[in-house]
């Protein structure tokens, strides 16, 4: 397999009450998963952060860890205008992968990964 074949991801996730974590992986799908199922961070887990906002896709993983490195020194304003600009509606980017996430309780108050 080439390094072609390779794909990283920045991925930006939120919680229903914006609440913010930027990570990177080289399998998008399966960490949603982990954050869906609670076995991935317990920050997410504790915040109900799993709606996917926001992603770039990388073929080098330097580029993809500098580039979440950038991403979370920027100031939250400039993270919301960040995902604003693609889905302006915060639409979970994942939801034709996973069912609608139950609505439970309401999530904690905001905070930022």
């Amino acid at each position: 397999m080439s390094t072609e074949d390779h794909h990283y991801f920045v991925y930006i996730i939120a919680s229903r009450s914006r609440t913010l974590y930027i990570g990177v992986t080289n399998d998008l799908i399966y960490r949603l998963r982990q954050h869906r199922e609670g076995k991935a961070d317990s920050f997410t887990t504790t915040y109900r952060i799993h709606r996917l906002v926001y992603f770039e896709r990388f073929q080098w993983i330097d580029k993809a860890i500098a580039r979440e490195k950038y991403l979370k020194h920027f100031l939250r304003q400039e993270k919301v205008d960040l995902i604003q600009s693609t889905n302006p509606t915060w639409t979970d980017l994942a939801e034709v992968y996973f069912p609608a996430y139950p609505s439970g309780k309401a999530d904690p108050p905001l905070r930022e990964g």
